[in-house]
């Protein structure tokens, strides 16, 4: 019947997920708007899963881990509503984003895809400037018209149709790194996962790589994007920019599983 209200479409929210029992609980309650949501398990032997099932949300476990981009596309497969938003466990919808989102849905989500900032949570204080901000990622899209695509570890949502995504104004908070360690022990496994997949694509690497991209992304998030503006986390954060490109491509020019 004419002027008859149309139903909001129904919304999955698709979370990844190994040995977070910390993180899964906030993620989760912070995504309770969704129609459902999935947690896709790598395997974890701590009680991430069992807290996630308390909580009302569907597990399913996919093991061995496939890999970032693999694992997340076989999130938004296996979800049930054709609107994805797709999240890390140690993420969480703000308040802001959430109103913002159910804003759309009640249009009918009038874009096909929405790109959301990370406020980006680094040893202990939210960093505004440099490489973290505003760290935009598409999250929010119909995977009729996206997939996931990037080279691991470094998974992205691309559009299948050419659209450009919108870009929201409400953002998630991510907690990158509690302690220096854990960023330490991130880039080794990070630059190792890249490296090997950088070198199965056939891409090499030359001495001058190493001299010139390290400085380059430093300079980028240090001076360009205004990193020092946080103080010491934002020298940090820059330096190990660098370090983590430096690693690379040296783990590059040694050939695979250096």
């Amino acid at each position: 019947m004419e002027g008859e209200r149309v139903p909001a479409p129904r919304l999955s929210g698709c979370v990844m997920a190994f040995m977070e029992e910390q993180n899964i609980g906030d993620c989760l309650r912070s995504m309770s708007f969704c129609d459902e949501i999935l947690v896709v398990d790598s395997g974890s032997t701590d009680r991430t899963r069992e807290i996630a099932e308390s909580l009302g949300a569907r597990v399913l476990v996919n093991a061995p881990f496939p890999g970032w981009t693999a694992q997340r596309q076989f999130s938004i497969d296996q979800a049930r509503h054709d609107w994805i938003l797709t999240m890390d466990a140690d993420e969480r919808v703000t308040d802001e984003l959430r109103g913002e989102i159910e804003g759309l849905r009640s249009r009918g989500f009038p874009g096909t895809s929405y790109e959301v900032p990370r406020r980006n949570i680094y040893l202990g204080k939210e960093l505004r400037r440099g490489l973290f901000w505003p760290d935009r990622k598409l999250r929010l899209f119909n995977r009729g018209r996206a997939k996931c695509g990037g080279v691991d570890p470094h998974d992205r949502i691309e559009t299948t149709d050419g659209s450009r995504p919108e870009i929201l104004r409400g953002g998630l908070r991510h907690t990158s790194f509690h302690t220096f360690e854990e960023h330490l022990q991130a880039v080794d496994r990070y630059t190792r996962v890249a490296a090997e997949a950088l070198w199965a694509q056939g891409r090499r690497a030359t001495v001058l790589d190493l001299l010139v991209r390290p400085p380059a992304v430093v300079f980028k998030s240090l001076i360009l994007k205004r990193g020092f503006v946080d103080g010491w986390r934002g020298f940090l954060v820059s330096g190990m920019a660098g370090y983590y490109d430096w690693l690379k491509y040296w783990r590059l020019i040694r050939g695979p599983k250096s």
